[in-house]
């Protein structure tokens, strides 16, 4: 593999600077590239993992004096190497990590036919909301999931960056009919509710389950909610809140069938 180390950018007006940072700035923009940006070393790691390598590495002039990122460089066959300055002015971390990798935003999916341990998510609009999910569905072994079209983009940097690397051990699909999509579902759908019948840690979750969770502020709308088989609760102490945040939830309901899962497993053991 032979290296392509480029002169090192320094100004502004450097047309690839100006394509990064029009990508960088704009949503729209990196969804009619085609493209998407991994900030970080770790986030490239788990793409080189899962996917293969970057189109291209983004190095910073001082990131070219960090061991894991020239480990990084050695690997990968094209570099593009901009001043400090520059490198900040496109990084979406507060403290710039020194590397960049400009992949190609994997394509839409067709929805598979045979689904299997999943989520729903319905118009969740928090990037940081969403990568979290989404690491915690990939920490818990879920493996689809779904969104539905006003949900905020997964491939956006924030997500990328919340999500760190979850994404490429998942199956993604965007823009769903979940309505048709909960119909399909050959197990329990569930859906969480403040007033349900139902608590989550009563329930029987090593089945094949599917999870449905909505907006931050409107919840799960009642055209999707009235197709989940079961509504369920997570009990919380009286009067000291509301609700809990999209993502916590998420998280409990999760780890909650994890644990039944593993449970069952290890009772069934000779």
């Amino acid at each position: 593999m032979s290296l392509i180390l480029s002169p090192v950018i320094t100004s502004s007006s450097n047309p690839q600077f100006k394509t990064l940072a029009k990508w960088v700035g704009s949503s729209r923009e990196r969804r009619l590239s085609g493209f998407s940006l991994l900030d970080g070393i770790h986030l490239i790691q788990a793409y080189d993992q899962h996917q293969g390598s970057p189109e291209r590495l983004i190095v910073s002039e001082s990131g070219l004096l960090v061991p894991e990122i020239q480990s990084l460089i050695s690997a990968h066959p094209s570099v593009c190497i901009l001043s400090d300055l520059l490198f900040k002015q496109i990084s979406t971390l507060q403290t710039p990590s020194g590397v960049i990798g400009l992949i190609k935003t994997p394509l839409a999916q067709a929805l598979p036919t045979q689904l299997e341990n999943c989520v729903l998510l319905e118009d969740i609009q928090d990037p940081g909301n969403l990568g979290s999910i989404l690491r915690t569905c990939a920490a818990t072994g879920i493996g689809q999931v779904f969104l539905s079209p006003h949900s905020v983009f997964a491939w956006a940097p924030r997500v990328l960056r919340a999500g760190m690397g979850a994404h490429f051990s998942l199956q993604i699909f965007e823009s769903c009919d979940l309505e048709a999509i909960v119909e399909r579902f050959p197990g329990e759908v569930l859906v969480t509710q403040k007033q349900a019948q139902y608590n989550l840690f009563e329930c029987d979750l090593t089945g094949p389950i599917a999870l449905i969770l909505g907006n931050e502020g409107a919840g799960v709308s009642q055209a999707l909610a009235q197709k989940a088989s079961r509504c369920v609760c997570l009990p919380m102490k009286e009067g000291a809140a509301e609700s809990l945040n999209v993502a916590a939830a998420a998280a409990v309901c999760l780890y909650e069938r994890f644990r039944q899962v593993g449970f069952k497993a290890r009772s069934s053991l000779p």
